[in-house]
């Protein structure tokens, strides 16, 4: 391992685009496939991992919604979230922002509760466990009609105060932000953040949507922004952050090879670029893998790294006082690695 990897490898680490269901593990979806007597189309954990070869974003959500179809009960939604957790301690992740798509779930007949028991609960054992802090984003699937968005919406209405924000995600292409200006503006009076996929692989005009028509904080991806001169000079002047995620631009054909990402000269231009993993299990790797096939390909400096991570610690939408910590974990960590390869960094 090169130092620049030990060094990516021990760093603190904020994450905020993961889709939960998108760590749905081949292994874990057998598994709980057998637990709720689910028959699968692959004869093997290893069958299915094969079959993860997409063309593009749509190729990539059938099967995406095909594996969620495993999800049923609460201790599902609690053991897949509590995996991802478990792989976050061990990532240096010590705060991350999770989307659900309860619309994948409410229109096969699993209740809003039920999944929001699973994944509050294993927030909450994950924060006494990991010391690891986090927040959950409700996502709306926008190939569907804006009105069963705002339907789950109102079943998710109970537990408004454990929501922290709402993401708009699924296929960009021909479903415009602005499709969805009624549901955010309820998701609002919710007291939620706001997010939006946009500038995958939709035009950077999606960007402008979401930005004007959903009164977004952040957007998801957004990298197709320089295709707009006007859209980068806006994005800067006003910080608007991207959570761009890179071995998901290539496996979707976002990109043909990962030297020809932008995320680097996003970051030079001065945008607030994050670094993020998507949905790894379908993907190739989880943040810190991202990390390193990042470097490996585009070479950033430290300083670009420390930058990507403090950009997600500003980014985030973690109380003033966490961001805090989180920056002094992150300078304590970079002053240990410089002391000696046998600097430990203090727990979270």
């Amino acid at each position: 391992m090169s130092r620049m990897d030990q060094f990516l490898a021990q760093l603190p680490k904020v994450e905020l685009h993961l889709h939960i269901e998108g760590t749905l593990e081949p292994e874990m979806m057998f598994a709980l496939a057998e637990r709720n007597g689910i028959a699968l189309p692959y004869r093997s954990p290893e069958a299915l991992r094969e079959a993860y070869q997409f063309d593009n974003l749509q190729s990539f959500l059938d099967l995406y919604y095909q594996g969620a179809a495993v999800l049923r009960t609460r201790d599902d939604f609690y053991d897949l979230a509590m995996a991802y957790f478990k792989r976050c301690d061990q990532e240096q992740i010590l705060h991350y922002e999770i989307m659900f798509d309860p619309q994948t779930h409410l229109n096969r007949g699993v209740r809003m509760n039920t999944m929001m028991e699973g994944l509050v609960g294993a927030q909450q054992d994950a924060q006494r466990h990991y010391g690891a802090s986090s927040n959950l984003i409700l996502s709306l699937l926008r190939h569907l009609p804006e009105e069963d968005g705002i339907a789950a919406l109102e079943q998710a209405k109970p537990w408004q105060h454990l929501i922290n924000a709402i993401g708009l995600d699924s296929s960009e292409r021909g479903n415009p932000p602005s499709k969805f200006k009624r549901a955010f503006e309820l998701a609002d009076s919710y007291g939620w953040h706001r997010v939006a996929h946009a500038g995958e692989e939709g035009p950077a005009d999606y960007i402008w949507e979401a930005l004007r028509d959903l009164q977004v904080r952040r957007i998801d991806h957004g990298v197709r922004c320089q295709e707009d001169a006007q859209l980068v000079e806006y994005l800067i002047h006003h910080q608007v952050p991207l959570t761009v995620c890179p071995l998901s631009n290539v496996r979707l054909g976002v990109y043909n090879d990962l030297r020809q990402h932008n995320l680097k000269q996003l970051l030079e231009l001065g945008l607030c670029v994050t670094l993020n993993s998507d949905d790894p299990a379908y993907f190739g790797g989880y943040l810190t893998t991202n990390m390193l096939a990042v470097q490996n390909a585009l070479k950033l400096s430290e300083t670009q790294w420390i930058q990507l991570t403090t950009n997600a610690i500003n980014a985030s939408f973690a109380p003033v006082e966490r961001k805090m910590a989180l920056k002094q974990r992150l300078t304590s960590a970079v002053v240990n690695y410089h002391l000696g390869p046998t600097s430990q960094v203090a727990g979270a």
